[in-house]
């Protein structure tokens, strides 16, 4: 049986990353983790830095991950680590999830999954070969209400799926921010960090993750309007798509971050023959739900009518509010749990699996390869392969 906090190393997130900050308050939330291993820059004097200020010792704060891989794979059981949390850009989540597993380790990494979708397919067969647990932090499918959501539907309350809008709305980059020593700017906007896509790569791999995962279904089709608006920039920071998904619905995404004074108000809507949801992230603590026949109902997370999948990841009883931080630390508690169930011989519940993985990963490439082809192509609708 095991007893102990699952120990994890970090691969990039050093000081004044902002990402990485979030994942250390998001795993620490529920104690069943510790940081006990880091390269956190590729800057060896920052990664030192950035060890230290986290209270890792000496020995374990290192300036190569692959060093480190090595290393800790190395060290008796009782000692080395579980898993490994890839914090890096894009280009850097590949090879080093790779290295993990090679070394007998799990793996968690932050979303697009890869850099092109055949490094994603790869990394799909090293989970399949080896066995290992990889969670994609794919952060909005955390929330209580949007697995209330996905269930109502998958219960057919709503009957059969007909119509999906997904939006995702900032203003981060309305002017040339790149240009200004602007770190997070600079990478995202960068072709050989970042990938083929801007916009899209960044906050649409998420609202077409968040399309899947409510609705329940699978893009069979998409059309894309993709732009560039800010001058001299050199990815794409604005589009749209249309939808067609395998039961014969139809769907609109938009991804944007040149809409000047929008924040992160992701949102999704999902409408079937006989009602209708929406879930928004500025009142995540809330589901709409809309009937043809009926009034409409407002679900509220951390109610005793909640679904046992909501249940399960709120943390505060009703009107208590819970947000970004407490649905990223869902993630990490079903990955750790599942984990630790798998460790100890027993079968991880329904509840602890439910976090997105290698296949995610692997849609999400195919989703930014085919909506910046359909985006560049006249022939606009292009058939959603993977």
């Amino acid at each position: 049986m095991n007893t102990r906090k699952l120990r994890m190393a970090m691969i990039g997130g050093g000081k004044d990353a902002f990402i990485g900050a979030v994942h250390r308050l998001a795993f620490q939330m529920d104690g069943q983790i510790e940081l006990v291993a880091g390269a956190l820059s590729v800057n060896p004097q920052l990664a030192v830095e950035s060890g230290r200020e986290l209270f890792l010792a000496a020995d374990r704060i290192y300036t190569d991950y692959k060093v480190m891989l090595e290393q800790e794979a190395a060290k008796p059981a009782d000692q080395r680590i579980d898993f490994v949390s890839i914090v890096t850009p894009n280009f850097l989540h590949f090879e080093p999830a790779m290295l993990a597993m090679d070394h007998g380790f799990h793996v968690v990494v932050e979303k697009p999954i890869t850099f092109t979708l055949e490094q994603a397919k790869q990394l799909r067969d090293q989970v399949q070969s080896t066995g290992k647990l990889l969670l994609l932090c794919h952060t909005y499918t955390g929330y209580p209400m949007v697995k209330q959501a996905r269930r109502l539907i998958q219960s057919g309350a709503l009957g059969v799926v007909r119509k999906v809008y997904v939006e995702y709305p900032q203003g981060w980059l309305s002017t040339y921010l790149e240009g200004t020593n602007h770190a997070q700017a600079a990478w995202r906007t960068d072709p050989k960090r970042s990938g083929k896509a801007g916009a899209m790569g960044d906050i649409g791999t998420h609202a077409f993750n968040l399309a899947e995962y409510v609705s329940g279904l699978q893009v069979s089709q998409i059309c894309a309007d993709v732009n560039t608006k800010v001058e001299g920039r050199l990815l794409d920071d604005d589009g749209a798509a249309l939808l067609k998904f395998n039961n014969g619905a139809s769907g609109v995404l938009m991804a944007t971050q040149i809409a000047a004074g929008a924040e992160n108000n992701i949102k999704v809507r999902v409408f079937g023959e006989k009602g209708g949801l929406e879930w928004q992230q500025e009142d995540a603590n809330s589901l709409l739900v809309k009937w043809l026949d009926r009034p409409a109902e407002i679900y509220r997370a951390g109610t005793g009518y909640a679904d046992p999948f909501a249940k399960h990841n709120a943390r505060t009883p009703a009107g208590h509010p819970e947000g970004y931080l407490e649905a990223f630390a869902n993630l990490y508690r079903n990955f750790s749990a599942t984990l630790r169930a798998h460790m100890n011989g027993e079968e991880p519940t329904p509840e602890m699996l439910d976090f997105p993985s290698v296949e995610e990963g692997v849609r999400g490439m195919a989703f930014i390869e085919h909506v910046i082809a359909s985006g560049t192509s006249e022939k606009k609708w292009i058939d959603f392969t993977v």
